[in-house]
């Protein structure tokens, strides 16, 4: 033999002793960084919920301040401020019918925007149902809504002065064909793109329309509907300002119209901010309830 083996060695002399080590574990990092980071990343969320919005409010207002020292005609923030402290002390006065506060004055915009609105949802999510279901419905009502979708909601207005004779039907019939469009669309789009294993499974078990349209149309195009109906209350509210400028009366938009009549600006900016905080509240509260009807606790 070439190799011997040495006395109390179990292997030869040339053979090299590979030692296996355990691989080296991560250091844990201490609880305290873990909870600073935490912190970090609430303070940092935080910090773009609130500090950021008011960053922008505050850049706003300095803009809002550069244009009222070269146009001395403007308000400035500080007595549009104070106009509007006075406002809203008392919002629900009433003078006369010409004459009250701007709560009434936002409480019968709302209230015609809740009558047209409501009925633009009766007409229009059904309609989309039967636009996205029968291709042959499609079809026809397809061109008329291409046609009609772009006029622009004051077009409609003469239309409905000349229907019913009076201002504030004619308001609610703008508001009702101007919004009825993004529902119409948004549900038929929904039901269209219901996958087409479910209507195949659906004609396998022979379900009925009525079975099909609670079990399988409604649960997989909601998203689509809620889409279309908070779009819609975004128009209903625009269309509804613009409309009481022209018509009159009580409402948020004719308010606006009666301040510049006076020259009072300051109630006419303090109007801007009220309409679209309104504005706000309503897609916000639309928002939340499209979250809340999602996918899987509908179709439960």
């Amino acid at each position: 033999m070439n190799a011997m083996l040495q006395p109390g060695s179990a292997q030869p002399p040339d053979t090299e002793v590979i030692a296996t080590e355990k691989p080296a574990r991560r250091p844990r990092r201490p609880l305290a960084a873990n909870s600073s980071s935490r912190v970090r990343q609430q303070l940092s969320a935080t910090a773009m919920k609130i500090v950021a919005p008011l960053v922008g409010a505050a850049l706003l207002v300095l803009i809002w301040q550069l244009i009222t020292i070269k146009n001395a005609t403007f308000p400035t923030p500080l007595v549009t401020f104070h106009e509007a402290v006075k406002m809203f002390s008392d919002p629900f006065y009433r003078n006369s019918p010409n004459d009250q506060g701007i709560g009434w004055n936002l409480l019968a915009s709302l209230q015609r925007v809740a009558v047209g609105f409501g009925l633009a949802a009766l007409v229009g999510i059904p309609l989309g149902f039967v636009i996205g279901r029968v291709k042959f419905v499609s079809a026809m009502f397809s061109p008329i809504i291409s046609l009609l979708k772009p006029v622009s909601p004051l077009a409609w207005l003469p239309i409905g002065l000349l229907v019913f004779q009076s201002a504030n039907p004619a308001a609610i019939w703008s508001i009702f064909i101007c919004s009825i469009w993004p529902m119409i669309i948004n549900t038929a789009v929904g039901v269209q793109r219901v996958p087409q294993d479910y209507m195949n499974v659906a004609r396998v078990l022979n379900l009925s329309e009525w079975k099909i349209l609670t079990k399988i149309l409604l649960p997989s195009a909601l998203p689509y509907v809620l889409t279309g109906v908070r779009l819609s209350i975004g128009t209903a509210w625009l269309v509804i300002v613009a409309a009481e400028m022209l018509t009159g009366g009580v409402g948020i938009g004719f308010w606006v119209w009666d301040e510049w009549n006076n020259l009072n600006v300051p109630h006419i900016i303090i109007a801007i901010v009220a309409i679209g905080f309104v504005g706000l509240l309503l897609e916000q509260a639309l928002m939340a309830l499209a979250r809340a009807f999602t996918y899987e606790q509908v179709s439960n």
